[in-house]
């Protein structure tokens, strides 16, 4: 079996249940915007927003740095680098809690545009047990990666988005029609269920965080008190720099959604994230391609790295990996106008506010395209142990994206932040491929990829700009893309294929 085609199969094993958890959460994206309106909805979107930041914090950016100490300490020092890796978690999540719990009436009302309301409190309590959940099991996930089981990682996925997604069906729909049927249940569950409430979408979520943390006992349980103080502060110099761009990269990603609802006014703010994040939902499909190759390539540019042939394969890699990218880019780009259905809302008036924002999704797309390349080209400073890179690259990047939105979201709102992030990433790309070149050069066949960009963007304009979103003439501008890639790939994908086969 060729290098490229075990990489592929574990890529997929972890794409198809990355896919298969990720659609199915994004089921719930139909039952969430003609359950809440866009104001509630962007209440939703903020509390993420902010989780996902706080959980690069408390992360440590352990993940990475376990990964790559497997690769640097002996076979019976392996334990050890684990052990280490969990303890750092087991101390930042209490740690953590401890303060959420202190100081969640501040929290709350700072969260809340200075108004400490009883559900504010609740959800700052709910994602406090989430993140410490969700932080504990990080590197119990890790370790099933590194040990080659991407069926259990995949099962375990599978397990918390069932049990989410079923809670919120029980919540959103099951509960108001034994209520509304006068069932025998009717009486109880009236006394307390509260018709249009988004905390039970967070309770839904506390529970399946718990119920996955339960299933990886088995592997908490290897965690052993020894401590290797010289292998602490050896993993602790490698990951400080990854933490800090780990945060500075979360905030590029998310702040935008933060800051969006507290620059508008104030009844306009919550309703345009609320469109924002909606719209964002159609996007899910590439940022599932990007999350299923990041699962799948770390341990894998990790173990690769003492090969020779290391750097020209993962050019290699980030060649189809781009061309996958773009293909699947300007497929959701021209299907919109079937794809907006997902976010239709329950009447027409929330139906039209969902729908005005559709106009940035190719934008969004294109974001996770360059996002997905920033992940692929980090892999140089990761390998050289020059994390101090990612460090500069990301806190650049936090910079501009602070700097953007203040600028671009008053006047611009959510296409403001949209395109905040776009140039910000292009910043990052530029940076890391620059820096890159110098200290681990790798043989990217960069105008190459530019060429598909450019032709992908191009085709996608074409049908938002002068056909105004045709289904049928975007799809023939997309078989047309497929058709010019297919002619000249044919004999690079007829020979890995061979290779594969041999």
């Amino acid at each position: 079996m060729s290098v490229l085609k075990k990489f592929a199969g574990q890529t997929l094993i972890y794409g198809l249940s990355t896919i298969i958890a990720r659609l199915l959460n994004f089921v719930l994206t139909p039952l969430f915007v003609n359950k809440y309106t866009t104001a509630v909805y962007g209440i939703f979107t903020k509390m993420y927003a902010w989780s996902a930041m706080v959980n690069a914090l408390l992360a440590f950016g352990m993940e990475t740095t376990f990964f790559r100490f497997l690769q640097k300490v002996e076979e019976k020092d392996k334990p050890k680098v684990f052990n280490t890796s969990f303890l750092i978690t087991l101390i930042t999540a209490p740690l953590f809690l401890i303060t959420v719990f202190v100081f969640t009436n501040p929290i709350a009302a700072w969260l809340n545009k200075g108004h400490l309301d009883a559900d504010y409190v609740l959800y700052v309590k709910l994602f406090g047990l989430i993140l410490v959940a969700d932080t504990l099991a990080v590197v119990p996930f890790a370790k099933l990666r590194a040990d080659g089981r991407p069926l259990y990682f995949g099962v375990l996925k599978l397990i918390n988005i069932a049990v989410f997604v079923s809670l919120n069906l029980i919540f959103i729909l099951l509960i108001p029609y034994l209520i509304s049927s006068q069932s025998s249940l009717a009486v109880f569950f009236t006394s307390w269920y509260r018709e249009g409430w988004i905390g039970y979408v967070f309770i839904a979520n506390l529970v399946a965080s718990g119920v996955t943390l339960l299933l990886l006992l088995p592997q908490i349980a290897r965690f052993s008190w020894k401590l290797d103080t010289q292998l602490l502060r050896s993993m602790l110099y490698y990951s400080f720099p990854i933490l800090i761009a780990n945060i500075s990269f979360i905030i590029n990603e998310h702040i935008d959604k933060t800051l969006l609802p507290r620059l508008l006014p104030e009844d306009q703010g919550d309703r345009e994230l609320g469109i924002y994040g909606a719209v964002s939902k159609i996007a899910i499909f590439l940022s599932i391609f990007v999350q299923a190759f990041r699962l799948g390539a770390e341990p894998f540019f990790f173990s690769y790295s003492k090969n020779a042939n290391a750097r020209q394969t993962y050019a290699l890699i980030m060649e189809y990996f781009v061309l996958a990218m773009m293909l699947v880019m300007v497929g959701l780009s021209m299907n919109i106008e079937w794809l907006k259905y997902f976010i239709k809302g329950s009447t027409a008036a929330m139906q039209a506010e969902y729908w005005s924002g559709l106009f940035i999704v190719p934008i969004l797309l294109f974001n996770y395209v360059l996002l997905g390349i920033y992940m692929n080209l980090s892999v140089w400073y990761k390998l050289s142990d020059q994390t101090r890179y990612g460090l500069y690259i990301s806190g650049i990047g936090a910079v501009i994206t602070m700097a953007l939105c203040f600028a671009l979201i008053p006047s611009y709102s959510y296409l403001g932040a949209t395109l905040a992030t776009s140039v910000t990433y292009l910043v990052m790309v530029s940076l890391s491929y620059y820096w890159g070149q110098k200290n681990y050069a790798i043989p990217y066949k960069v105008g190459k990829m530019f060429v598909y960009m450019l032709l992908g963007a191009a085709l996608v304009g074409v049908n938002y700009l002068l056909l105004d979103r045709s289904l049928i003439w975007g799809n023939i501008l997309l078989i047309l893309y497929v058709g010019v890639v297919g002619y000249f790939e044919k004999n690079q994908l007829l020979k890995i294929f061979r290779k594969g086969r041999a």
